[in-house]
């Protein structure tokens, strides 16, 4: 496969995977937040960082390309401004944290070096900078009367949705078999890295 078409196969599957668990979310859990479109669980911010650890510049962009088509033709048809301000947020964050895992970890091709521990971290670093960024333009829109409560709910649905994203990757990935030295979760998830750097020709490369 050519270093094009695995970009554009990238962008695609991010796309179809964050719509699909836009709608396993909201069909289980729509009715569980306030005010709307903030939930007390956010399946979707799980995909935002797995999609950025794994796919970097082109999860990031199948992240907005998918919050473009959701914010426009779903959440907010009528109000563009939002909508773009929404997109670039949800796309923004993860990539963000994706950067500081770089930087801060060393991340490496394979993710070897992500821990469970690293994972939490980067869970909790994805949901802060997704609801705090959401919250700075909901401020200056003056959109949003409760704030506070709205922070805190979009926050916990966020932390609450990526660990339990997490978790299902992870149980799913254990029915996988693991070869010597090597844990379920870096054998199975981790490998998928290894085999797009290589394609990519290297892009990703260990920081010093």
């Amino acid at each position: 496969m050519s270093s094009l078409r695995l970009h554009l196969c990238s962008i695609l599957g991010t796309i179809a995977v964050y719509l699909l668990t836009l709608w396993i979310d909201e069909l289980l859990f729509l009715h569980s937040g306030f005010p709307r479109f903030v939930e007390w669980i956010y399946l979707p911010t799980g995909i935002r960082l797995l999609s950025t650890l794994l796919l970097g510049v082109d999860g990031a962009i199948g992240l907005l390309i998918s919050a473009l088509l959701v914010d426009f033709f779903h959440y907010f048809p009528h109000d563009p401004a939002r909508a773009i301000a929404g997109a670039v947020i949800s796309s923004v964050g993860p990539y963000a944290v994706y950067r500081l895992a770089l930087e801060r970890y060393g991340l490496k091709a394979s993710l070897a070096n992500l821990s469970a521990r690293r994972l939490l971290v980067l869970a909790f670093a994805v949901a802060f900078t997704n609801s705090t960024l959401h919250h700075v333009w909901f401020a200056l829109a003056g959109s949003t009367p409760n704030l506070l409560e709205s922070y805190s709910m979009m926050f916990g649905g966020d932390l609450l949705g990526a660990l339990m994203l997490l978790y299902i990757v992870k149980g799913l990935l254990t029915l996988l078999p693991a070869q010597p030295g090597r844990t379920r979760m870096t054998d199975g998830m981790f490998r998928i890295r290894i085999a797009l750097d290589s394609a990519y020709n290297n892009q990703l490369r260990e920081r010093t």
